[in-house]
Formats: structure tokens, C-alpha cells, sequence
């Protein structure tokens, strides 16, 4: 069916098929025309993105401000976790120095029966089963660090000997303990006692 000129008189009929039923060859489709918009305006064609615009510059001015806020938060962080492992070292050495202040206190407080002990042995005295029980006492305390020291023939040193009595000979060049009155005990670097010697010095 051949397409109709519209008249006034009728309906207009328009052949839409897309084989041509003369020739059988399919026929060119026109270019959908977008209707027009109201008011007889053509449509609006969508804004292209703008490249460089105003809002470039307020994403690179948010993250300058995330980077700066990621800084301080860094270090920040940094400085809390120096402080506390400054607080873990200084609480460690708070225990440990109070731990040895305390052991050198109980130390300290049985010298007299660690002299007693000593005499004895020195005099034969010690025997049975006092002399294990003495034994395990000094080796206990000997394990948290307690020493006893001063031997006769080392030389003479005020900060660890204490000279009860004096007298000069030639044997000697430098001062020297010839008797051990009493023996000295420190406990790691501190003396608790000074070993009581008789100090031999040299003639001249």
C-alpha cells in the first residue's frame, strides 16, 4: 500500500513496512526525531563535565586537610607509644630496685646469725644437723645474691674494708689485711658490711 497524502476528508495511512512489496529490497529507516519539548523548544542537550572547575580545587583542599589530620594522628600515636614504653622501663626498674632493696633488708637483718654460723664452723662447733640447716641457709641466701668476703693477704681497700687496728712491716709494699676480724657482705653492688680487718702498712 502506497503512502496517502493527509487530506482533511480522512484518516492519514502511512506504510511503515520495511520490506518494499514492489521491489522486496528492505527500506532506509529515517533518524528517530526526539519530540519536541513543550512550548515548541528544542531539547536540552546535557552539559558536558567541566574539567578544572571549582570542585577540583575543594577535593585537592579535602585531602591536604586528610593527609595534614593523618599526619597528626601519626604522631601523635608515635609520641603516646614512646611514653609508655619510657613508663614500662621506668616500672620495671621501680620493681627491680625495690625487689633488691628488699632482700638486702632481710639480708641485712640476719648477719648475726650468719656470724654465728661462721664462728662456729671456724671453731668446729657446727655438726649434725645444725650444719645442713646452716649450710641451706647460706646457700639460699647466696642465690639472691648475698656475699660474704675478706680473706687474709688482699690488699687493703676503705671502701670495703674497715681497719680496727694498724701496725707497719716490711713485708708488705702497699696496705694490706693480715686478719680478718669480722667478714664484709654485700649483696650485687651494695656492702652491707664492711669486712673488719687488722691492716699491716709498710715501713716508711
Amino acid at each position: 500500500m502506497s503512502e496517502e497524502t493527509e487530506t482533511a476528508q480522512g484518516p492519514v495511512v502511512r506504510d511503515r513496512r520495511r520490506i518494499d512489496p514492489q521491489t522486496g529490497q528492505p527500506r532506509e529507516q529515517a533518524p528517530a526525531q526526539p519530540a519536541p519539548a513543550a512550548g515548541g523548544d528544542a531539547p536540552a542537550q546535557p552539559a558536558a563535565p567541566s574539567v578544572g572547575g571549582p570542585d577540583d580545587g575543594a577535593a585537592d583542599a579535602e585531602l591536604e586537610a586528610a593527609q595534614a589530620l593523618a599526619a597528626e594522628r601519626l604522631e601523635e600515636l608515635q609520641r603516646l607509644n614512646a611514653e609508655y614504653v619510657n613508663y614500662r622501663k621506668r616500672v620495671d626498674r621501680d620493681r627491680d630496685v625495690a625487689r633488691a632493696a628488699a632482700l638486702s633488708s632481710v639480708a641485712e637483718a640476719l648477719l648475726p646469725v650468719l656470724d654465728d654460723v661462721h664462728l662456729a664452723r671456724q671453731h668446729g662447733d657446727l655438726t649434725g644437723p645444725f650444719a645442713a640447716i646452716a649450710d641451706k641457709l647460706e646457700a639460699t641466701l647466696g642465690r639472691f645474691g648475698l656475699e660474704r668476703y675478706g680473706e687474709n693477704g688482699e690488699p687493703f681497700d676503705p671502701a670495703v674494708h674497715e681497719a680496727l687496728m694498724h701496725s707497719h712491716s716490711d713485708e708488705y709494699e702497699v696496705a694490706t689485711c693480715v686478719q680478718v676480724l669480722q667478714p664484709g657482705y654485700r649483696f650485687g653492688e651494695r656492702v652491707l658490711r664492711p669486712a673488719r680487718v687488722a691492716v699491716a702498712d709498710p715501713q716508711g
